[in-house]
């Protein structure tokens, strides 16, 4: 964190010295009104247990992941308040005195000297309460009825910063701006007169939670927190401990980019915490981060930093990703055009530049395109550096980035000056267009068998002021792939010009299934700058396992991949595990069991001719509650729609009949029905393909 507490305490000594002078009913009055004191002009920056530790942590966990964030580097980056989230508390959580109490089998000494050893070390150190009342089965401890007293003990233990949760909060029925409203001044007001960071943490959504009133959700939160809190979550949380899909977090980050206009130093939107290795690819957890710098989000790591990889260190403390974070003018981007598969999200900075975000949601790789004018800027020249790759080109007014699925590209753009600059080249990344003669779908990781021939482009545009020359680019498979290139090179590409180059990619008939690269190797001369070269890199190609043979219970073949809302897809077991698949009464020896949303491949290869079996949400729903169990089923066929079930509910499982003469990849896919996933859990039962 690029914040100094000290000048914010001696302020806060001054503020003492005049209240002498103050009246204790004109200073209370002072007390309640007052906005929240800036104790975090930028971002704030750290770790916290929840997702990584969930409750198992001790006094000796927490100290050696203090020391691991010094000696990784993360402290000096910025990462300097350890957090300790609900796990802390003893199992009878406060005393016949109405003191809090640590459990002291994990915290012999108590928390006081663990505050201090975290001290120590140069960091801050953050605790976890709720604005509720402790409630046995809702939450693990709570405050209500004590706001005062816990924010002095807090204060009194030395803690820097205090994340009040709101599950007791909603089990009691409250009010979230009043109670929230109250803890803030509670910590104002503590009696050690120590500055603490509130972290306001209302997780509640009618979509994941069930039916509350926008009064009591998350989304509600923007509308009084900035001016109490230095953080407000804003929807649900990302994920569950040990377990962040990256659909849930563009979930997160699209619902925290509805009120940027609220965002201001010291007050920041709070999308919940950063998660590597937890269950997303590199990829997506650049992402991840990418987008949360841009938000101008409190960057606190969920995941063990001790166990994480260089490379994932290596990402969080990227000093140009942080810089952007960390801008001073604390402002949060903004999308630019339509939301959709692809996006430009922007942020102007203190400096008047701007940070570019190019996202790629889909499942494909593709060159994402905006131009400077769209974000705010003019000019005919203008500096990009990839905040990424730390490379510096030059462009016309068009910002052009390969971006791979899931993937995104992060610039900062400004207008350029004097010498013109490496010209900004997007050698694009390798497409699959075709698997024989069949046209691959948009928007689908290739699937391809052994033997196949496949057809492959790269797009090479040139969006710099001047030309580049000799433009080629040569192309590489895994062992035993053919390759042939197909178009001729140009002499000269001109500035605003692209060209194409096409490939056949033959792989051999005994190409083991698994996943596959198709390597781009891509180089061009410049006016001023030598020759310029760019690798990269198609990843997502899977090579599928052989299709079904004979009549066969789907649920039983190897699938491609498989996704499902919350937890994992179960075979012949409704998710979750534990319970067959039964609808309305009816019990099915075979099936698939998701959560919405939810997609399903396999590779059938033009070898089967039918599907049939029954969808339906399971009637273990019943054992849940009343709310939810709404989704809707497909069969997709190369991209094609051959099986819509329209709305299913509980009480109306639908058969199905389906014709798959000539389709190579079949994708079963479950959505939300609109109202979210809360207790959908849909089956598809009985699924029988004829081969």
């Amino acid at each position: 964190m690029r914040r100094i507490l000290g000048g914010v305490i001696a302020a806060a000594l001054v503020a003492g010295a005049f209240a002498t002078t103050t009246t204790p009913a004109v200073a209370a009055q002072a007390t309640a009104t007052a906005p929240a004191t800036v104790l975090s002009p930028t971002p704030y920056m750290g770790w916290n247990t929840y997702y990584g530790l969930g409750g198992d942590f001790t006094e000796d966990t927490i100290k050696s992941v203090a020391d691991s964030l010094v000696s990784r580097g993360l402290a000096k980056a910025g990462y300097d308040i350890v957090w300790l989230d609900g796990g802390w508390q003893a199992d009878q959580s406060r005393s016949d005195a109405g003191d809090l109490v640590p459990n002291l089998a994990k915290f012999p000494n108590g928390l006081k000297p663990l505050v201090d050893y975290i001290h120590s070390k140069g960091l801050k150190a953050g605790i976890y309460t709720d604005a509720g009342p402790y409630i046995p089965g809702k939450c693990g401890l709570g405050s209500g009825g004590h706001y005062q007293h816990d924010a002095d003990t807090f204060a009194a233990w030395g803690f820097d910063a205090v994340k009040v949760d709101y599950l007791c909060g909603i089990a009691a029925n409250l009010d979230p701006k009043t109670v929230y409203t109250e803890f803030a001044q509670a910590l104002r007001n503590n009696a050690s007169h120590r500055p603490m960071i509130f972290n306001l943490c209302n997780p509640v959504t009618s979509p994941d939670w069930g039916n509350y009133p926008e009064s009591q959700q998350s989304i509600n939160s923007w509308s009084y927190a900035p001016g109490i809190a230095q953080s407000w979550r804003t929807y649900t949380d990302v994920g569950f401990q040990g377990d962040i899909k990256f659909k849930d977090v563009l979930r997160n980050y699209d619902a925290n980019a509805r009120h940027p206009e609220v965002v201001k130093p010291g007050a920041f939107s709070d999308p919940d915490y950063l998660a590597p290795e937890l269950g997303m690819t590199d990829e997506e957890f650049r992402t991840q981060f990418t987008l949360w710098a841009v938000a101008a989000a409190p960057l606190v790591v969920g995941s063990d930093v001790r166990k994480l990889s260089a490379t994932t260190v290596g990402m969080l403390t990227d000093p140009d990703v942080l810089a952007i974070n960390q801008d001073k003018a604390a402002v949060q981007a903004v999308r630019v055009g339509a939301a959709g598969t692809t996006e430009t999200w922007v942020k102007r900075l203190a400096d008047g530049s701007r940070a570019v975000v190019l996202l790629n949601r889909g499942d494909s790789a593709k060159t994402l395109t905006t131009t400077a004018s769209a974000v705010g800027l003019h000019g005919s020249r203008f500096t990009l550096k990839n905040a990424w790759t730390d490379k510096v080109t030059e462009s016309g007014g068009v910002i052009s980035a390969a971006v791979p699925a899931h993937g995104t590209a992060l610039f900062r753009v400004e207008p350029a000056r004097g010498v013109p600059g490496v010209p900004h080249v997007t050698a694009g990344i390798p497409q699959v267009t075709k698997v024989g003669t069949d046209a691959q779908p948009a928007d689908v990781a290739p699937v391809v068998a052994g033997g196949d021939e496949l057809t492959v482009q790269v797009n090479v545009r040139n969006d710099g002021v001047l030309p580049v020359l000799k433009p080629t680019v040569t192309v590489a498979g895994g062992n035993g792939w053919t390759v042939t290139p197909l178009s001729k090179a140009p002499a000269i590409l001109a500035g605003g010009k692209q060209a194409n180059f096409t490939f056949t990619v033959k792989l051999p008939a005994g190409a083991a299934p698994g996943t596959a690269s198709v390597t781009a190797q891509t180089a061009y001369q410049t006016v001023l700058y030598g020759v310029q070269k760019q690798t990269t890199v198609l990843s997502s190609i899977v090579i599928a396992p052989a299709p079904p043979s004979g009549t066969v219970p789907l649920s039983h073949h190897s699938w491609i991949t498989a996704t499902s809302g919350w937890m994992s897809p179960t075979i012949d077991e409704s998710v979750g595990g534990g319970n067959p698949i039964k609808l309305t009464g009816t019990t099915y020896s075979t099936g698939i069991g998701v959560a919405s949303p939810s997609l399903v491949r396999y590779y059938v290869g033009k070898a089967c001719s039918r599907l049939t079996g029954t969808v339906g949400i399971d009637d273990v729903v019943s054992n849940v509650g009343p709310d939810g169990g709404t989704s809707t089923f497909q069969v997709v066929g190369d991209g094609k729609v051959l099986f819509d079930s329209g709305v299913v509910d509980r009480f109306t499982p639908k058969p199905f009949d389906v014709d798959l003469t000539g389709v190579r990849v079949l994708d079963l896919v479950v959505g939300d029905a609109g109202d979210g996933g809360y207790n959908d859990r849909a089956d598809w039962a009985a699924p029988t393909a004829t081969c």
